[in-house]
């Protein structure tokens, strides 16, 4: 599946240094405002215990985990949708994003100064939701100039888009993102070739320091409370701690480490698959000797469009999927047991694919 996430923020708050957690593709960290020119892209892994626990049923040659693209977004800061500090070139790569998340400074630290002066993650989150406004309310004003022009030649499609513009506007100028208001299906219609900012779902990330990395601090609760009427998730991640984490090469070592801080994974592994819900998506096994697979589908897919995730020819050639959930095919011990259980399911063409399902497609060109 061919979306992304972006990682956002002020700048200093963390977030290169979280991404190269997630990421094998590593960019540099620096200690200066606007230090990283570029956005960095990294394909990220998302962990799933479940494929080792399908592989004691299944022994087989290697498994392929899931994946998400990542897109690590340089520091904004107040003025960038007038260009100030990297500016414009960045908020055009937060339009290309499907989903954000938002590394929220939540640590003091003296040797890293803040660009506004000191640490206030709601503040920084209400400068970002600004910028973001700002830029939106520039795109629903040049779409209204344009449909004005065709409403007065009696265009009756374009004058209710001009309403549901109205309505957007109205609530950009209250200072509220777009994905807070509640729109029709014929007004997101209007909207859909805007790719607006703020319209994108958010996941925020309080980045905080080791001793806070379990509980949270004051400046986290002042981020719950902020975002208490948004749809919004909150993860809590020292990311610090973090890439010292992601040093470790031997699983022994992270295990002892996490340990010795009480947790039972690293933080990063709960933002990925955060992400990885973020963005609508989710998981069906493929099983074999030869190989273990997780696949990324959308929310909702049928099997034949889950098949054409595969390759395009099972999609084309698509006659049936036959499926077990995983929880039976764990719980059971074989296919040849789920077929005796009655748990060994044939699904035709309507059939909308769950998460965890395990397929084996039928085709025929």
């Amino acid at each position: 599946m061919s979306l992304q996430c972006g990682i956002i923020g002020i700048a200093n708050t963390g977030k290169t240094t979280i991404f190269n957690c997630m990421s094998n593709t590593k960019a540099e960290v620096t200690e200066f405002a606007f230090g990283s020119r570029k956005t960095n892209i990294g394909v990220v892994q998302v962990p799933d215990p479940r494929l080792f626990e399908l592989e004691k049923f299944q022994p087989t040659e290697k498994i392929v985990p899931a994946t998400v693209e990542i897109l690590d977004i340089p520091g904004l800061a107040k003025g960038s949708s007038q260009g100030e500090g990297v500016g414009n070139q960045f908020l055009a790569d937060i339009r290309n994003c499907d989903a954000l998340i938002h590394v929220l400074r939540c640590f003091d630290d003296d040797n890293l100064p803040h660009i506004e002066g000191s640490v206030d993650p709601v503040r920084d989150k209400e400068i970002i939701d600004f910028e973001l406004q700002v830029k939106d309310m520039e795109s629903v004003e040049k779409k209204m100039e344009k449909l004005k022009k065709q409403a007065k030649t009696g265009d009756k499609e374009a004058k209710a888009g001009l309403q549901a513009l109205e309505k957007i506007k109205a609530h950009l100028e209250d200072f509220k993102p777009v994905r807070s208001l509640a729109l029709s299906e014929e007004e997101e219609k209007v909207i859909h070739d805007l790719f607006l900012l703020s319209s994108k779902p958010v996941l925020y990330v309080c980045n905080v320091d080791e001793a806070s990395a379990i509980t949270g601090n004051a400046y986290v609760e002042k981020v719950r409370e902020a975002i208490r009427e948004e749809d919004s998730g909150l993860i809590i991640i020292a990311g610090a701690m973090e890439a010292e984490i992601a040093e470790l090469e031997s699983p022994e070592d992270r295990k002892a480490f996490l340990e010795d801080l009480g947790l039972k994974e690293p933080g990063v592994d709960k933002l990925i698959r955060a992400a990885y819900d973020l963005l609508d998506l989710q998981t069906f096994f493929t099983v074999g000797p030869k190989e273990i697979k997780a696949w990324t589908i959308r929310k909702g897919m049928t099997a034949p469009e889950a098949a054409g995730v595969i390759h395009s020819d099972l999609e084309r050639g698509f006659i049936r999927a036959e499926i077990m959930k995983y929880r039976d095919f764990i719980t059971l011990g074989s296919e040849h047991a789920c077929k005796e259980a009655g748990k060994f399911h044939i699904e035709g063409k309507n059939y909308v694919v769950e998460d965890g399902d395990i397929l084996h497609i039928r085709f025929n060109i």
